[in-house]
């Protein structure tokens, strides 16, 4: 019984979270398409239980979530200036490549919002994913090294993440 109480309380978290979220996206008043972007986020949250879990919520997260969301704001801003920079000069300056990056991220959420948030970033593109490896687009490779490319380019977004989403 327990269970399917759990159960139940998922389903209508993730239902009510999708139509909120549509609807703060929207600002729509439409009672019908609210009612159905509600059914819609109902068999989403259906399909996909199994791969739903919400992470225990705490102040320190709230916290941390808060400051991620400036910290990234702040970094696409950084990126674009720079991809900016680069586009007005007579000669564009990049070396363009590919690089192996690791992460410290263990759930499969965090290291998506990292792989999402890099690619936010102009400049940077997540092309794949593998285990704690992910192999990065990036448009001025400054160094080859592993070690290096991850303090550039993920272990900003990791200090939040990794408290965020374990």
């Amino acid at each position: 019984m327990k269970n399917i109480a759990g159960f139940i309380v998922k389903i209508g978290v993730m239902t009510v979270s999708l139509t909120l979220l549509y609807f703060l996206w929207t600002q729509t008043t439409n009672t019908g398409n609210l009612l159905l972007t509600g059914g819609v986020a109902l068999i989403i949250s259906l399909i996909f239980h199994r791969q739903l879990s919400v992470p225990a919520v705490t102040i320190k997260k709230i916290v941390y979530s808060i400051w991620y969301i400036i910290f990234l704001f702040i970094e696409i801003i950084k990126a674009n200036m720079d991809v900016a920079f680069r586009v007005i000069k007579p000669v564009i300056p990049i070396n363009p490549g590919i690089v192996s990056v690791r992460t410290k991220l263990k759930s499969p959420i965090g290291r998506m919002a990292l792989a999402n948030s890099i690619t936010l970033t102009p400049g940077t593109l997540t092309v794949d994913i593998k285990e704690d490896k992910l192999y990065i687009h990036w448009i001025d490779v400054t160094d080859l090294d592993e070690e290096a490319a991850t303090r550039k380019i993920v272990s900003g977004f990791e200090k939040y993440l990794e408290v965020i989403f374990g």
